[in-house]
């Protein structure tokens, strides 16, 4: 005959049971955030500097400590610009930054890497790489080289919004270049043949307003976050990379 358990070896049972989904709580949380800070990243695209192929409000996952290869996705520390907790937290503008020896400082005190605003761009150059652009052609040491996320179509619309903008006639907006021409050795934020070691080159896709490279000069691996692996959202637009 089956003995029936009391209250009091049911309760602790129960108890039991209980305390068993705490710890389970507890390892999942665990290595979830562990994931997420430690392999994997979510991210926002913020902005229009990666458009055509991104747009404002895309969300992604990134890999961390992959090493980048040319053409990749990048979320960055940005060298030249704290984020906006940063700064709120320090009362803070941007007149207060400055960068010195390749290091980002606000109010005469260095910014820790983590409190960088993120930039996400594209892999363009590697170290001992020549990059420049010649009649919105793309060349890497030496060859030229296919940039198919790059649109015509896109960059013709951008040109002409921006002219429309600015009162700029049909002529003189025909002769506006998408990418203007550059090298690293012409460029003041680089000035050299080719990129540094432990160096990268990167810059927006939508190079006629994106604040790249070109801008900031190369960056350094550190400053390399995640490498894009997944655009999960919007679903209609899930892409692996």
């Amino acid at each position: 005959m089956k003995r029936q358990r009391s209250n009091q070896e049911q309760e602790t049972s129960g108890w039991k049971f209980f305390g068993q989904l705490v710890v389970l709580f507890i390892v999942v949380f665990g290595a979830t955030l562990a994931l997420t800070n430690f392999v994997v990243s979510k991210d926002r695209v913020t902005g229009t500097s990666m458009q055509p192929g991104l747009q404002d409000g895309d969300q992604l996952f990134s890999m961390r400590h992959r090493t980048p290869k040319r053409n990749d996705i990048v979320v960055v520390y940005a060298p030249d610009q704290a984020n906006e907790k940063y700064m709120t937290a320090h009362d803070a503008t941007q007149a207060d930054e400055q960068v010195k020896n390749g290091k980002l400082y606000v109010k005469g005190q260095e910014v820790p890497l983590k409190d960088h605003e993120l930039y996400i761009k594209r892999v363009i150059g590697l170290a001992g790489d020549t990059v420049a652009s010649r009649n919105e052609k793309l060349y890497v040491n030496g060859k030229e080289v296919p940039q198919k996320y790059l649109s015509a179509k896109f960059s013709r619309q951008e040109i002409n919004a921006y002219a429309k903008q600015y009162n700029i006639d049909e002529m003189t907006a025909s002769t506006i270049k998408f990418t203007n021409d550059f090298s690293l050795q012409d460029l003041k934020s680089t000035h050299r043949k080719t990129v540094p070691k432990d160096s990268y080159f990167v810059m927006g896709d939508n190079r006629f307003v994106s604040h790249d490279g070109r801008a900031f000069g190369f960056l350094k691996r550190k400053n390399i976050q995640s490498v894009v692996f997944w655009r999960f959202w919007p679903i209609s637009k899930m892409k692996f990379y």
